[in-house]
Formats: structure tokens, sequence, C-alpha cells
């Protein structure tokens, strides 16, 4: 159940949220994933999944969301949320990514991913960005095709204070997501006397955003136009979804979450972290 650290066979942790705000979160293991739930904005702060490319498993999507029964009900963003509009429950767990192993364990996991702490509202609809966000790990797993296919994979909402509100929640306009691979594609590794996994990996990982704010055209930024505040009662105005790769470093900075470890990883070129973010408009613009 839950999130391994040690899946890799180096250390690679969810990302930690800051002392502050532990009280406001629960931990909520699932099979192959676990997800922070940021209690007071009813989404997730966290959430990490293993992935085993080798052993996926193809199962019917389904359509079963869920409340999570293990926490309260107006702890999480259910049902209420998307009733009636054009909002997306966007998984943030791909589904296919926790399905694996053997055929129980992976329908469980398929079943899991459909639960309201794994989602967020997210503009319905795709269009080329949006698949390209989809594919991303697709993208890294052929990457890591040597190193057992095996990834570790965090994504979350930047939960940001002017988040538009509606219906009792703050619908985010960014998500972020860091993928984590070994590099050296040892597929054995020992075990010390304390049980604890012992080989020679590196950590190798790389960041990404997802940006569906508004876009203006050229002609209202001269004007110094700014999208509409939606109300409460009316559905947030959200943007063509953007898709970059950043600096981990940024993605700690942007959501106040330690990510050491990956900020060491990462593969996003020094020289280019000072020229800002880099937009991607296909698979091959991923810098590994």
């Amino acid at each position: 159940m839950g999130f391994d650290a040690r899946f890799l066979g180096v250390e690679a942790a969810l990302p930690r949220v800051p002392e502050s705000e532990a009280d406001a979160t629960v931990e909520l293991d699932y099979v192959h994933f676990t997800v922070l739930l940021d209690t007071a904005r009813r989404l997730a702060r966290v959430t990490g999944v293993n992935v085993d490319g080798a052993s996926l498993i193809d199962l019917a999507r389904g359509d079963d969301w869920q409340l999570d029964d293990r926490v309260p009900a107006d702890w999480q963003a259910g049902p209420e949320v998307y009733a009636a509009n054009d909002l997306d429950r966007g998984h943030l767990v791909r589904r296919r990514d926790p399905v694996w192993g053997a055929r129980p364990v992976a329908t469980r996991a398929n079943a899991d991913t459909f639960r309201y702490p794994n989602a967020a509202p997210q503009a319905s609809g795709f269009n080329q960005s949006k698949e390209l966000w989809l594919g991303l790990e697709d993208h890294v797993l052929a990457f890591a095709e040597v190193n057992d296919l095996k990834l570790s994979v965090c994504t979350a909402p930047v939960l940001e204070p002017g988040d538009p509100a509606y219906r009792g929640i703050r619908v985010p306009l960014r998500f972020w997501k860091v993928v984590a691979w070994r590099t050296d594609g040892a597929a054995d590794v020992d075990r010390s006397d304390d049980g604890a996994t012992v080989d020679g990996g590196a950590l190798a990982a790389a960041g990404f955003v997802l940006d569906q704010a508004p876009v203006l055209d050229e002609g209202e930024l001269e004007r110094g136009a700014r999208p509409v505040e939606p109300g409460v009662a009316g559905v947030p105005q959200l943007g063509p979804f953007r898709t970059f790769q950043v600096p981990i470093a940024d993605l700690a900075a942007l959501t106040g979450l330690g990510m050491d470890e990956y900020v060491a990883a990462d593969r996003f070129p020094p020289t280019l972290a000072a020229t800002g973010w880099r937009r991607l408009d296909e698979p091959g613009d991923v810098m590994l």
C-alpha cells in the first residue's frame, strides 16, 4: 500500500509539506500511490505513484468516482464541485500508472484512482497541450527503458490563495509534476544486514508545470484587460492548457514543498535555468 520511497532502488521520497501545514494534511495510502490531502483546500497537496512499466496491465477505464470514507466528506472536493458544469475530474495520479502487478492488485489500484482526493477540477475537453501533459510519463518511461521501466511520479495542483472561488473550493490554475527514474540500469540490488537497499544507482528527475490560466490576446494585454473574476456561483474562467519543463528548484519555491533530492537530480540544464521555463509543444521538446 502507498508510495514507496525506495521503489527505484535509490531514495525518492514524497515532497515534504512544511511543518506549519502538517496539521491540515492527511496522508491517504492507496495501491501503489499516496495522496497528501490538504483538508483546508479539500484538494491534494501532493500525490506520489510508483510505476512499474514492465508489468502494467490494461484494464477497462470505468468512471465510478467515490469519496474516500476514511476522511470526512467535507475534507474532499466531491461530486457537487463537478455537477452540471464543464469541469473535468482531472486524475492527479493517472489511472493507468498504478495498474500493475498481479491482476487482483492491479484491479484494486485501478479503482483506487477514482477517489475524489485524487481529482482536481480541470478545463473540459482535450487539446494538444493537454494530451502532451497526460503523455509525459509515457515519454519518460520510454527514455528510462534500460532502467527496468520504473518511475516514481509526483503530481499535484499549485494551491495559491488567489485561485478562483467556486462551490466551496478554490479551483487551481496550475499543476506541477516531478518524474523520477534511476540512471544506472542495474536490475538487481543487494540487501544489507539491516534490510536497507544498497546499490550504486543515481536518481534523475524532470519537473513540469501545466498552466490553465486564462490567456489574453495581444490586444487585450495592450488595453490592460484582465480575466473576468468569477463569482462563487459561476464556473471559473479557465484557459487552454500550456505545458512547460521547469527547474525543479522553481517547483519547490512555487509550492513551498521540500524537494531537495529531486532538485539535486534535476536534468534541466543549469545553463538554461536562468532563461526561464521551457514551453513544450511535443514530447521531443523534453530535455532528459
